[in-house]
């Protein structure tokens, strides 16, 4: 068994553990959502785009259904949400947002994570500052022109609406997240969204290069290890 053979095997442990964490993480927000706002997808909103999110990440229907029963069987789990500021190596700023039923453990592996890299947990608000809290939406279902006469008739007021290749992707302010999916489902019933989240975007990129960046993607790739972390964002262009 060659070199080839060990690449091949690593990127299958890799992309299994990756698969472990997606279905770990859909299946804590999906059972949130299906706590605090019922098990009908037909009155809860949040959970339904949780479960279509979910169905378009290919997590399977069993560890869905399995999450939602957890509530109608009368389980209890606790999750809290965490968010972790800090600044990485270079100019690199990070926002590491977490759901945890024992904060303890989870900043016992995510500041070690900043430390093994040259980086540091900041306070609260240290990093926030440098983001702004928008959503996507990504699809070929409407054109452009469509999107905008959709959205105006609404009164919804976009950050932005742009079309690369055959797809169409519409820029809001997270608070308007809501309504801009609301205002284009109805208007196009079959509409189908290859992105649909709420996310935070950094308002400057920086580059980094070198040992800043070796040491950059390994802090990356510890944080992606840590089972309660749900989102990392940063502001480094890749």
């Amino acid at each position: 068994m060659g070199r080839a053979y060990e690449v091949r095997k690593a990127a299958i442990q890799k992309n299994g553990a990756q698969k472990a964490k997606l279905y770990s993480n859909f299946a804590k927000e999906i059972y949130i959502a299906a706590k605090n706002g019922g098990t009908s997808l037909e009155a809860n909103e949040k959970l339904k785009q949780l479960v279509d999110k979910a169905k378009r990440s290919e997590v399977p229907s069993d560890i869905i259904n399995r999450a939602i029963d957890k509530v109608n069987s009368g389980a209890s789990e606790d999750y809290t949400f965490q968010r972790y500021e800090g600044f990485g190596p270079g100019a690199s700023t990070l926002i590491v947002d977490c759901l945890t039923d024992n904060v303890n453990r989870t900043v016992g592996f995510v500041r070690p994570a900043f430390t093994k890299c040259d980086g540091k947990l900041g306070v609260n608000n240290s990093v926030t500052h440098f983001y702004e809290n928008i959503c996507i939406f990504i699809t070929k279902d409407v054109t452009e022109e469509e999107a905008f006469d959709i959205l105006l008739n609404e009164g919804i007021d976009v950050k932005d609406i742009e079309t690369d290749e055959d797809m169409v992707i519409i820029t809001g302010d997270a608070k308007d997240y809501g309504n801009i999916r609301k205002a284009l489902t109805e208007a196009k019933p079959n509409i189908t969204f290859e992105v649909d989240e709420v996310t935070m975007e950094a308002l400057q990129k920086v580059t980094l290069e070198g040992e800043d960046l070796e040491k950059f993607n390994k802090l990356l790739n510890m944080l992606d290890e840590v089972e309660d972390v749900q989102n990392v964002y940063h502001n480094v262009e890749l």
